[in-house]
């Protein structure tokens, strides 16, 4: 393997999971407050805290789906592989904020991002539940995919050590523009952290897609969530669009 990273976890090395125990202490992470007070929300517990989510039912991206607490579940129990510490992380497709807020609490320098109409939310949950709580205050910011990213996040100035993603890939049509901000964001050491949740078949050929260009590794398979997470990493002998243009 070609790829500096870490090695895979020890479940990954023996294979996928168990579906059942894991579905079951991944989901067991949420909870509902026992009294509903003039503010509706979700509870989560990670790093031995409670974590206050506020949905917008009326933006698609501001629903918490189960894909950010597998990835979320994968990050707190995998931190000796994965360790975010001072590490540069960005998301994308943040949506309510819950696997930025669990990235922040690992300790890591966090870039959280999504759509203009999914912000505020996003911003409000950031900021409730990471204030005098993380090493580093997350960056919440705008990010339409496949628009002006080199003007955002320029590849010079700009080194991820992670991306992470969870549920962004589902039956829209910009996953052309995904993949180039995939393509973009993720340079030689960086690793993508990606869970998924199939439902329909452009979700499925987008993997294989995917697949082109970035090495990917299973680390878990949940059938009863329908919801695998992938780690990635650049194939060496990709050129990015950039360094394409460079020497055309």
């Amino acid at each position: 393997m070609e790829s500096p990273q870490p090695k895979a976890t020890e479940d990954a090395k023996e294979g996928p999971p168990v579906d059942a125990e894991l579905a079951k202490a991944i989901m067991a992470r949420g909870f509902r407050p026992s009294v509903i007070g003039v503010e509706a929300w979700e509870g989560y517990m990670f790093s031995d805290l409670e974590i206050k989510i506020k949905e917008s039912t009326d933006v698609y991206g501001a629903v918490l789906w189960p894909s950010a607490m597998v990835l979320c579940h994968f990050l707190e129990t995998n931190r000796d592989q994965f360790n975010l510490l001072d590490k540069n992380v960005i998301e994308l497709g943040s949506g309510t904020g819950l696997v930025t807020i669990v990235a922040s609490l690992l300790g890591a320098k966090v870039t959280s991002t999504d759509l203009p109409d999914v912000l505020g939310n996003l911003q409000y949950n950031v900021l409730r539940n990471t204030k005098d709580r993380c090493k580093y205050t997350p960056v919440v910011t705008e990010l339409i995919w496949g628009q002006d990213v080199e003007q955002h996040f320029p590849r010079a100035t700009h080194y991820f050590d992670y991306i992470l993603a969870a549920d962004v890939v589902y039956a829209h049509p910009y996953l052309d523009e995904l993949m180039d901000t995939f393509d973009h964001l993720c340079q030689e050491n960086t690793q993508i952290l990606w869970a998924m949740r199939f439902r329909l078949d452009p979700e499925n050929s987008f993997v294989g897609r995917f697949q082109e260009r970035f090495h990917v590794e299973e680390l878990y398979d949940l059938p009863s969530l329908s919801i695998k997470l992938y780690r990635a990493w650049r194939r060496k002998e990709r050129m990015t669009q950039d360094q394409r243009k460079a020497v055309a």
